[in-house]
């Protein structure tokens, strides 16, 4: 919900014994908000054809780059926006409730939002007693980039868990006994209506722990809502390969304007079976699972390891159609024929995304109709948009007219498949407005 503080997740019961996910903090003020961008990548690499979503507000323009360097056209748009931390008066409040009254143990979750609780305190005049104040306590930090911040602070840690889990460290404040004692959590991750297990600070209370949540991040959805709103329409279309997300934050974001715009349903059903989401981590994908949406992670919860990731497991599922000698496979912006990248306008792509539901099936001309962009009664719309499909393609007799009935793709009937399950209807989009369209191709 807008304003929503988020502090360590739920999702740290669900992953005890494995890697969390990873938030990457504040952003840099980049300015006025972006329009979603489209990067348009080498042909020659690995990931080539294939469309992935991202919803980073922080370090996007990285990871495109890692994406677009393996071939995969990009489309962006920030789930959030972090509330700088110097403006944050909620922050400077608990920061000075700290200073008078320290707590004796303070539990460090990131190293970004360390530094930044410390950088915020300088502004606010209170670095020299806030330092003086985590001297005091016992220092646990739950990864090896919060205990570089911890140090860079000339403060010391006094444990770290190998595993750089959230569950880890809780476990280890439990076995220790916390009852009566005062804790500073240093929060992160988000707790809201798609995260219903107790979230880590709760676990503490109700061991008896005196907790102090220290607010680092606090996020809101971005203020143009235009571009998230395209992002959603090309997952319920099926018009990207791939959605990543890298925070749990951005997940929930997501899921609210979803939910808001009514094709919450959409969403969730085109995750279920057409467009696979990529997490960093198991925290970041827990508000998915909760709902049933299977998910895809490294085995680190490192930017760099997603990207790997994905590049290796969206050319391992891609499905692949032999029609009339030809080995075609639909991507969600384009067609691969033969290895070679087909690029299509919206109305022969559309039809070929329908034909390919069903390979082998003959499609009415009324049913293709409907499937065109704006529909409308003429079914000669159909017969232009099938011309210039066969042309796209460069493989005319992959396309069959079936006379009086409609068009199929030319596939011996062996290799028919009925793949009725991903045709079922889905519930309407948001309406497509050209003005959140921008593509960019690097020179």
């Amino acid at each position: 919900m807008p304003g929503q503080r988020y502090g360590e997740p739920a999702g740290i019961f669900r992953a005890r014994g494995r890697r969390t996910g990873i938030d990457f903090g504040p952003a840099r003020n980049r300015g006025p908000e972006r329009l979603p961008r489209m990067t348009v990548p080498d042909a020659s690499a690995s990931l080539a054809g294939f469309t992935i979503g991202i919803t980073a507000a922080r370090r996007a323009e990285e990871f495109a780059t890692l994406l677009t360097r393996r071939g995969a056209s990009v489309v962006s748009a920030p789930a959030i926006r972090i509330i700088p931390l110097a403006d944050d008066t909620e922050l400077e409040r608990v920061t000075e409730e700290l200073v008078a009254d320290p707590a004796q143990i303070t539990v460090a979750t990131t190293g970004i939002g360390f530094r930044g609780w410390m950088e915020a305190a300088e502004g606010w005049g209170l670095a020299e007693q806030l330092r003086s104040a985590l001297g005091g306590t016992r220092m646990l930090a739950r990864g090896p980039k919060a205990k570089g911040a911890i140090r860079a602070a000339e403060l010391r840690e006094e444990w770290s868990p190998a595993s750089e889990s959230s569950a880890e460290v809780l476990d280890h404040l439990l076995a220790e006994g916390v009852e009566g004692v005062r804790i500073a959590v240093q929060l992160h991750g988000a707790t809201t209506e798609w995260e219903p297990i107790p979230d880590f600070c709760e676990v503490l209370r109700c061991a008896g722990a005196d907790v102090v949540p220290v607010p680092v991040y606090r996020w809101e959805p971005p203020a143009d809502r235009g571009p998230m709103d395209q992002l959603i329409e090309a997952i319920v279309t099926s018009a990207i390969d791939c959605v990543t997300f890298t925070s749990a934050p951005a997940v929930a974001s997501m899921l609210m304007r979803a939910k808001e715009t009514g094709v919450l349903e959409g969403v969730l059903h085109a995750l279920r079976s057409r467009v696979p989401a990529a997490c960093v981590g198991p925290i970041t994908a827990a508000p998915l699972e909760e709902l049933g949406v299977p998910t895809t992670m490294p085995g680190r919860a490192r930017l760099g390891a997603l990207a790997r990731h994905v590049a290796e497991e969206l050319p391992r599922r891609a499905g692949r159609i032999n029609a009339s000698g030809h080995t075609i496979s639909v991507r969600g912006a384009c067609v691969v024929v033969d290895g070679t990248v087909k690029q299509l306008a919206p109305a022969p792509m559309a039809l070929m995304r329908s034909l390919a539901r069903q390979p082998g099936r003959v499609v009415s001309r009324e049913d293709l109709l409907a499937a065109l962009p704006g529909g409308g009664d003429d079914t000669h719309a159909v017969e232009t948009a099938i011309a210039r499909l066969r042309a796209g393609l460069g493989t005319p007799k992959a396309i069959q007219t079936v006379v009086k009935r409609g068009y199929r793709l030319a596939m011996d009937p062996a290799e028919c498949t009925d793949n009725n399950a991903d045709s079922a209807p889905l519930p309407a989009v948001p309406p497509r407005n050209a003005r959140y369209v921008r593509t960019v191709v690097p020179g």
